[in-house]
């Protein structure tokens, strides 16, 4: 009988998609087993946010997931809104549309910096992370912050645009659109990296629905499913935009649907542009936080982030304090019930590649 070795991939990893870490047994340079362990960042977020005002809870659900932290505040934003019977302005709901294509565009291009770098691709980090930074750049125009923004509020969104925002933004998303092509050019098309990620990390689509698997996941398994366009919110049904899919379910198919969730953010970007009310208010009048209760009552509210649908259980019960929150994220089922056994049969050198495929966010599994 061959005799295996354990070895641990991870926390401190550049493979590794956030503070977690793999427990590996190796059959030379099989992988035999795997197991998966967090514990190692913040965490009990829903139990933090059960302790404070509606208001003060606001800071903390950014922290949720670092690298797309806007659908959690939309999600918590809008969750207090249908409890207290909030209907937001339609310019408001243009901006919260904007900041959430804006959040799920970086986080694209974060993954494709990551998809790179863990194929051992040096140039597509560089530019990945320098596209990312424009796109930052916007944000902390718009919210005073690069990262965390704080800036979708409840009953609307915390200030205006500056001046001449719009047009800055149509320019960036001019030079994105103009670039994306050099990414097909060197990565997307480039022979090698087709071969490092075809027929690795197959996902079977009975198994996506059956699992709960969301966002490219589970649309590189041919299943179109988007919460902006099956449970629409905001202006989203306003809007023009595709579902793409792919067939082959493998980490290349997960990266050729978001290279062209690339360009339908691009696309969504341009529509609200031109379509966003020139004026109108951006947020509701409310309470002071200590005299803003939330009724007896519960509501559950989803979006789609740039990692599938992101959604948070909110239930009221009289006082300023929500009597209980739960969120789901997608990298719950990512990071344990796909991970652990998509590894069995792969191959060390594609542990990397396979996590970053699948862009878990390990504070969605703490919180």
């Amino acid at each position: 009988m061959t005799d295996t070795i354990k070895i641990f991939h991870g926390p401190q990893h550049p493979g590794v998609t956030g503070n977690m870490s793999l427990e590996l047994d190796l059959d030379g340079e099989t992988i035999v087993a795997a197991k998966t362990h967090v514990g190692y960042l913040h965490r009990g977020f829903e139990k933090l946010i059960e302790r404070r005002t509606v208001i003060q809870a606001f800071t903390i659900v950014c922290r949720i997931c670092v690298p797309e932290p806007d659908p959690n505040e939309e999600n918590f934003a809008r969750g207090v809104e249908e409890l207290l019977g909030l209907e937001i302005s339609e310019r408001a709901k243009y901006i919260r549309v904007m900041v959430l294509e804006l959040a799920r565009l970086q986080a694209h291009y974060l993954w494709l910096a990551g998809q790179g770098g863990s194929i051992g691709h040096g140039v597509v980090p560089q530019w990945a992370v320098g596209e990312r930074d424009y796109i930052l750049d916007l944000f902390e125009e718009l919210t005073g912050g690069r990262v965390y923004h704080m800036y979708i509020y409840p009953g609307g969104v915390k200030r205006d645009l500056p001046a001449g925002f719009l047009e800055r933004l149509c320019d960036l998303v001019d030079d994105l659109e103009r670039r994306l092509p050099e990414y097909d050019r060197i990565f997307f098309d480039n022979t090698a990296v087709k071969k490092r990620l075809q027929g690795v990390g197959v996902v079977d689509p009975d198994e996506a629905l059956r699992h709960g698997y969301a966002g490219p996941v589970i649309r590189a398994c041919g299943l179109p499913r988007d919460v902006r366009r099956d449970a629409p919110y905001l202006v989203y049904d306003q809007l023009e935009f595709d579902i793409p899919t792919e067939t082959a379910g493998d980490a290349y198919a997960r990266a050729l649907v978001r290279r062209a969730e690339m360009y339908q953010s691009l696309r969504i970007l341009r529509q609200v542009a031109e379509r966003m009310p020139a004026d109108g208010p951006i947020q509701c009048k409310l309470p002071s936080h200590r005299k803003l209760k939330l009724p007896k009552a519960e509501t559950y509210v989803q979006s789609e982030s740039a990692r599938g649908a992101f959604g948070y259980f909110m239930a009221g019960d009289g006082s300023e304090r929500l009597r209980r929150l739960q969120v789901r994220g997608p990298s719950l089922v990512h990071a344990f019930t796909l991970l652990e056994p998509l590894l069995i049969g792969a191959q060390l050198a594609d542990v990397a590649l396979i996590m970053v495929s699948l862009t878990t966010c390990p504070p969605e599994i703490e919180r």
